[in-house]
């Protein structure tokens, strides 16, 4: 985690010296939050997967690197998972995997308009949680609530692909979707299941 940080910093700082040389526009630091529907990629014994509500929360520094482009590095807490509801005996379940992550995403921005952008880029996830819990909703109780954290991969990789517009200079909505590329599953044998979201918030800019 400290070499990703120390990583960060050194990237960072490229980009402040490249917008120093291409750009007149500052450095802006924000804050966003939003709601994520999430899944995972379905493969054998998964087909009754359904989407999960969650969130995601955190900060991001925006780096200009020429007249029309900059670099959006986030720190964002983000829920990720799935969850299905079935029906036995005239009774109603739920079933949810959980799955927590520090999220990094690393965007590229193209400015179309001046409060307008469409971005893409990748995101790497660091796992603080994952559950599995088994509810009743004819009662609303739960039944299981196990935690999985050792059998989830610890590291996650996604491609993200999305747009952002500000309504007034430093408040805008965003909308993004994030599709997973490694397995969330350790020493999976099976096709792999992979997290998707997809994410719409607000960011707000410090002017």
């Amino acid at each position: 985690m400290k070499k990703l940080f120390l990583g960060l910093a050194v990237v960072a700082g490229s980009f402040t010296f490249a917008q120093q040389k291409t750009s007149t526009s500052p450095l802006t630091f924000g804050v966003k939050a939003g709601l994520n529907v999430s899944s995972l990629s379905k493969s054998e014994g998964l087909e009754d997967q359904g989407s999960k509500v969650g969130f995601n929360a955190g900060g991001f520094v925006n780096i200009p690197v020429g007249h029309s482009f900059s670099v959006q590095p986030e720190l964002l807490y983000s829920q990720y998972g799935s969850k299905y509801d079935q029906t036995i005996l005239g009774k109603k379940y739920s079933y949810s995997k959980n799955l927590d992550y520090i999220a990094v995403p690393v965007m590229l921005q193209y400015n179309a308009l001046p409060n307008l952008y469409f971005e893409a880029g990748p995101e790497f996830g660091f796992l603080v949680g994952a559950n599995n819990k088994l509810k009743s909703e004819s009662n609303n109780s739960s039944i299981a609530d196990a935690d999985v954290k050792k059998y989830t991969k610890g590291f996650n990789v996604g491609l993200g692909i999305g747009a952002g517009y500000y309504f007034i200079p430093n408040l805008g909505v965003t909308v993004r979707y994030v599709a997973g590329l490694t397995d969330t599953y350790k020493d999976n044998s099976g096709d792999a299941v992979k997290n998707n979201v997809f994410q719409v918030g607000l960011a707000y800019k410090f002017k």
